[in-house]
C-alpha cells in the first residue's frame, strides 16, 4: 500500500523530527486516522521526499521522526513557463492545479487588454495565497519533487521586457489569428536548440490585440496555430503542455 504524501514547510522540520499542527494536523488526525507508529512520507519542496514515523500525537500537534528519504525525479528539461493572461479567477485555480501535476516549472500571471481582470491592483493578495495552496495540495498529491511558483501578476509589456533574457530559453505564441507555422513545426525548432527554459504565452477569453501582437514580434515571437478550432483558455493551457511534454522529452 502506497504511502500518504503531505507537503511540510521547511520551518516544521528540526533537526531529524517534524512538527505538524494546524490544519493539517487536524486532517491527519481525523480524517485519516493516525495514530503512532503510522508512517507517512513529507515533501518539502528541496527535491526528497522523507518516510517519517509517527511518535506522538496529541490534540495540537504531532511529533514524527525522519527516518530516511529519498530522491525524487526532477523535472525535465526545458522547463516550462506558463505565461498566463489571466481569465476568470476559477479558471486560474483549475489550471495552477493541473499545472502542477503535468511538470509546469513557474507560472507567471498578467494582465492584457481582453483579460478578465484589466489591471494588476485586482488580483488580490488572498487569491495569490489561494494559489499557494493549490500548489502545495497538488503537489502533496502528485509526489512532485519541488514547488511551481508563481510569480506577482504584472502587464504584458513588463513579461515582454523580461522574457528572453538568456540564449537558453525560448518562446511560444499560440495565436487564434493568422499564423505562418504549426505548433509542430515551432517544437521542432526550439527543440534543436537545447533550451532549458521554454516560455508559453496564453491569452484570456478574448484573445490579443493587434498592438500586443506588434509587442510580441518585437520581443521575437511570432504567431503560432494551434489549428482552426478555438480553444478554451484552460483547454489550451493543458493542451499546450501536455504536447511540449511529449515533443521535447524524447
Amino acid at each position: 500500500m502506497a504511502l500518504r504524501r503531505f507537503y511540510l514547510e521547511s520551518k516544521a522540520v528540526n533537526e531529524n523530527q517534524v512538527v505538524v499542527q494546524g490544519e493539517l494536523l487536524h486532517h491527519m488526525r481525523e480524517v485519516c486516522r493516525f495514530a503512532t507508529g503510522d508512517r507517512f512520507e513529507a515533501l518539502m519542496g528541496d527535491g526528497l521526499a522523507y518516510l517519517v514515523e509517527v511518535h506522538s500525537l496529541g490534540k495540537r500537534e504531532m511529533l514524527g521522526n525522519i527516518l530516511s528519504a529519498r530522491q525524487l525525479a526532477p523535472l525535465s528539461r526545458p522547463h516550462i513557463t506558463l505565461a498566463l493572461s489571466v481569465p476568470k479567477l476559477p479558471k486560474v485555480d483549475w489550471i495552477v492545479e493541473k499545472c502542477v501535476e503535468l511538470g509546469v516549472s513557474s507560472i507567471r500571471p498578467f494582465v492584457s487588454e481582453y483579460s478578465f481582470l484589466r489591471k494588476v491592483s485586482e488580483i488580490s493578495e488572498a487569491r495569490q495565497q489561494r494559489w499557494g495552496k493549490i500548489v502545495q495540495s497538488a503537489t502533496q498529491q502528485s509526489g512532485r519533487g519541488d514547488l511551481l511558483t508563481i510569480a506577482k501578476p504584472t502587464t504584458l509589456k513588463t513579461l515582454l521586457e523580461q522574457f528572453n533574457q538568456s540564449t537558453a530559453t525560448g518562446g511560444l505564441f499560440p495565436y487564434e489569428g493568422e499564423a505562418e507555422i504549426g505548433l509542430r513545426q515551432a517544437l521542432a525548432g526550439l527543440s534543436a536548440k537545447n533550451l532549458d527554459q521554454l516560455w508559453v504565452f496564453v491569452g484570456s477569453e478574448g484573445g490579443f490585440s493587434t498592438a500586443e501582437v506588434q509587442l510580441f514580434a518585437a520581443a521575437g515571437l511570432n504567431p503560432v496555430t494551434l489549428g482552426e478550432q478555438i480553444l478554451r483558455v484552460e483547454t489550451a493551457c493543458v493542451a499546450l503542455i501536455s504536447v511540449i511534454k511529449y515533443e521535447t522529452n524524447k
